[in-house]
């Protein structure tokens, strides 16, 4: 991409009140954002209205900083890379759907973005430990499989989605909804530097942009669009992950939710789901079998461990997160051994102390 033709791109995506389908009606009538701005005011005005022609006739405001800051940017890393619409690397996938970005600024290996089989995995930000254990141990079986996990590097079930991925040696690309100058969260400045370099970094935002609100729904359509399916772990009645969802499936692409307790807030999106027609999915075969993916037995992929023989205390712990009171009164044990057996079971791992004296059983074994 020449300067000219990244200044022009980087006008046309900032001249406020110019979306990506304004800009998409002005490209089919002017051929390329040069040919855009090539015009009078009076041609854009009969594509787009007088109001807009007029935005359309000044530089909008840091419009030449952006285009130096980019320009900089392309030239330190040669991961860096920026996709226009109709670039023969733009993602096909993308173009199906009805919003397609104008630009897409890529960090990493632009064959994650080409990959063939591409699944998303999202969820809750606050998941139960069963979860996060879940939604990294679907992804990390995807991956050894040959597909490609796409979340959103949100806290939570995304960061544990991409880094089972990177864990099974298989790729992971995370949308993001910042410029790709800035990770956010912060916490997840060394798993973005992971999945740089296994995978990829996208973003439609300009370099510079911060976290806004706005921009996360906003990029769960590129969430579903690049997928095949997507895979809701875990999610409340109200959440962004429900959001990705009902993209996929105006889409036309799959569904899967994973069933959780019925005493859990962040299962109750994904039974929602269930209720609408959303499959549901118990291992990652299941996911793989429903796209036409696994000619492998049941058997070769599994979603957790084997089990294996139970001590009762676990057995009386269920699944459900539950309270010492009931624990008491379903293992008759006293409160001194209870704790004691509890304790040995955290520091093992396989029971999690969660807010309010819940403890929850993690795993399947």
């Amino acid at each position: 991409m020449t300067d000219a033709e990244l200044g022009a791109w980087l006008r046309l995506t900032l001249t406020p009140g110019v979306g990506n389908g304004t800009a998409r009606k002005l490209l089919a009538a002017f051929g390329s954002p040069e040919g855009v701005f090539q015009q009078p005011p009076d041609a854009w005005s009969t594509v787009v209205g007088p109001r807009l022609a007029t935005a359309l006739a000044s530089p909008p405001e840091g419009w030449r900083e952006l285009c130096q800051r980019t320009r900089d940017w392309l030239a330190a890393d040669g991961r860096h890379h920026l996709l226009a619409l109709g670039d023969a690397d733009y993602p096909a996938d993308l173009l199906q759907t009805a919003d397609p970005p104008l630009l897409l600024h890529l960090l990493g290996q632009r064959s994650a973005l080409a990959h063939p089989h591409k699944l998303a995995i999202v969820g809750s930000r606050n998941p139960t430990p069963q979860g996060a254990e879940n939604a990294a141990r679907f992804a990390q079986t995807l991956a050894t499989q040959g597909l490609c996990v796409v979340s959103g590097l949100a806290l939570g079930v995304d960061g544990a989605a991409h880094q089972g991925a990177l864990d099974g040696g298989g790729p992971t690309l995370a949308v993001v909804g910042t410029g790709l100058d800035r990770v956010y969260p912060k916490r997840h400045l060394a798993l973005a530097h992971r999945i740089a370099d296994q995978g990829a970094l996208l973003s439609e935002y300009p370099l510079g942009t911060p976290p806004l609100s706005p921009n996360f729904p906003k990029r769960n359509r590129l969430i579903a669009g690049l997928s095949q399916g997507t895979l809701v772990v875990e999610a409340a009645l109200q959440s962004g992950s429900l959001i990705t969802a009902q993209l996929a499936t105006e889409m036309g692409r799959e569904v899967f939710a994973i069933p959780g307790s019925i005493h859990a807030p962040q299962s109750r999106g994904c039974h929602a789901l269930i209720r609408q027609g959303a499959k549901l999915v118990e291992s990652a075969q299941d996911i793989l079998e429903d796209l036409h993916l696994a000619p492998a037995a049941r058997a070769a992929t599994p979603a957790a461990p084997p089990d294996s023989p139970s001590d009762p205390l676990l057995e009386a712990l269920g699944f459900d997160p539950v309270g010492l009171d009931a624990l008491q009164a379903r293992t008759g044990l006293d409160t001194p051994t209870l704790q004691a057996e509890l304790l040995g079971w955290e520091l093992e791992g396989r029971v999690h102390r969660l807010p309010g004296g819940l403890f929850q059983r993690v795993g399947l074994g």
